[in-house]
């Protein structure tokens, strides 16, 4: 291309009255060029158009889109492929960029305002998830918006449950300290179990939990995002690229404390580009309808046992209760914060939730009340008759208390043993048993059978009153009455 000096030049020489020759003379070009850039001073370079192997298969690629707007690039080439195209899938996808807008159907949909405190638009948000430890959760975000106000409500959470939607909207409706008429939402299974065209089957649980807010609810139609368009696009959407960039997170409360700060010294003050006003001024909570006097309880819940090491199960993690209510069923309610246990209704713990897993999450008084409770089994009167015996049947009963058998039922069986083969004979078997850890009742017997018969042949004499055959005396120590010899010879 010439230099552009060059061109004022022939410019210059041409306004002077020189002629095409006398131009093309004085600056040494070719009077061909000078005439061609007197025509037009920016011509451009010819555009060669290379072939593509594309070419002879364009007929048939609007064909096919003509058929299926939405195909794929790699269908497009294998069907070509078969016609005796021999290029990659790149030259397909880069030539569909291009034509594919061509081929869309765009349906018109109209943009409708509701009035205030009429409608609200519900609706789940991924993002990703939170470590804790070893332990991931995955981590969601329930935008709740009041239409009219773009008035916006959002919580993060570790589930999209049932009980866990649930709450999300009880805390949104105390948020805008009201409800809708309507609940905008999508066809999740929590809201929606089935549907046929226009005809839904709501979820039941769904349906009783917004019986109490009087509050109608409205599914939208498959695939019609733009019936929500107020929390997909404008809550949604804008949260995952208005808050979410360059955070850092601890745990879930942490997101949410963020999240909270975020909604009230942005999301709800900004002036909204729709309505140009800020969505804290032109909400108009007088409209909406007054929550109910009494509010549903939305908590997590579960049936739980307690066992034997005084704990109950939930969520992956075991927490303590009182020991006394060991082998009891007693019902679990949580939300994002803590775990409540109760026990025919009435409230015995509450602890803090942990999201980890495979964790033990106890409180000192219940370590020390399962202490106190497991030392009682050792000042009851048949312990104390059983390792009156000695030293061996002390520690038999020691490392019996670790194992899972029934301490009390273990000792009456014992000592059932003693009274019909002796003291030394049980001993013996006690020793044996140790010998070879073998700790419960069920093995000194067999070890007593096999290795002696019994002392009495008839059991103890029944009294008439039960409280006195209970009755246990402790073995007494030969080596006291030899003490007491001694000391009775030494006398004067």
């Amino acid at each position: 291309m010439m230099d552009q000096r060059l061109i004022f030049e022939i410019y210059r020489l041409k306004d002077f009255g020189f002629t095409i020759r006398g131009i093309a003379r004085s600056l040494k070009i070719g009077r061909k060029t000078v005439a061609k850039y007197l025509g037009n001073p920016n011509p451009g370079k010819p555009k060669v158009k290379k072939p593509s192997k594309l070419d002879s298969f364009k007929d048939e690629i609007a064909r096919m889109l003509a058929m299926d707007p939405k195909v794929s690039g790699e269908v497009i080439r294998q069907r070509l492929i078969l016609l005796g195209f021999g290029g990659g899938k790149t030259i397909v996808n880069d030539y569909l960029q291009t034509v594919r807008g061509q081929h869309k159907e765009k349906r018109p949909f109209i943009r409708f305002e509701s009035p205030p405190g009429v409608q609200l638009q519900i609706d789940w948000g991924h993002f990703g998830s939170l470590a804790y430890g070893d332990t991931k959760r995955k981590l969601s975000c329930m935008a709740v918006i009041e239409c009219y106000s773009r008035l916006l409500y959002l919580e993060f959470t570790h589930s999209q449950r049932q009980e866990t939607l649930h709450r999300c909207l009880l805390n949104a409706f105390s948020f805008f300290h009201g409800t809708g008429r309507e609940l905008v939402h999508d066809n999740m299974l929590t809201a929606v179990i089935e549907r046929d065209g226009p005809l839904i089957r709501y979820n039941e649980a769904f349906l009783t939990f917004l019986r109490h807010f009087h509050i109608a609810p409205l599914a939208c139609n498959p695939g019609q995002p733009h019936e929500k368009g107020k929390i997909a696009k404008g809550a949604i959407h804008y949260i995952r690229n208005g808050f979410w960039p360059l955070r850092t997170f601890k745990d879930l409360n942490d997101v949410q404390t963020q999240a909270e700060h975020w909604r009230d010294t942005v999301a709800n003050v900004r002036v909204h580009r729709t309505t140009g006003e800020r969505p804290i001024d032109r909400f108009k909570p007088e409209h909406l309808r007054p929550l109910p006097e009494f509010l549903p309880d939305c908590r997590d819940t579960a049936d739980a046992r307690v066992y034997p090491d005084f704990c109950t199960h939930f969520d992956g993690n075991t927490y303590t209760v009182p020991p006394w209510l060991i082998g009891k069923h007693v019902m679990v309610k949580a939300d994002s914060k803590t775990v409540c246990v109760y026990f025919k209704e009435k409230l015995i713990v509450t602890h803090q939730r942990s999201w980890e897993r495979r964790k033990r999450i106890e409180l000192p008084e219940h370590h020390e009340a399962a202490r106190k409770h497991r030392y009682k089994h050792w000042v009851s009167e048949d312990v104390a008759t059983l390792i009156s015996l000695g030293e061996e049947a002390k520690t038999y009963v020691e490392r019996l208390a670790t194992t899972h058998q029934p301490i009390k039922k273990s000792v009456k069986r014992l000592l059932a043993l003693k009274d019909e083969y002796g003291s030394e004979s049980l001993l013996q078997a006690i020793r044996k048993a140790i010998s070879h850890n073998a700790y419960g009742a069920e093995y000194i017997e067999n070890i007593l059978y096999q290795d002696m018969t019994p002392q009495r042949q008839h059991p103890p004499v029944r009294l008439n009153e039960e409280s006195l055959n209970r009755i246990r005396l402790q073995e007494p120590s030969l080596a006291d009455y030899d003490a007491f010899v001694v000391r009775r010879r030494k006398r004067p």
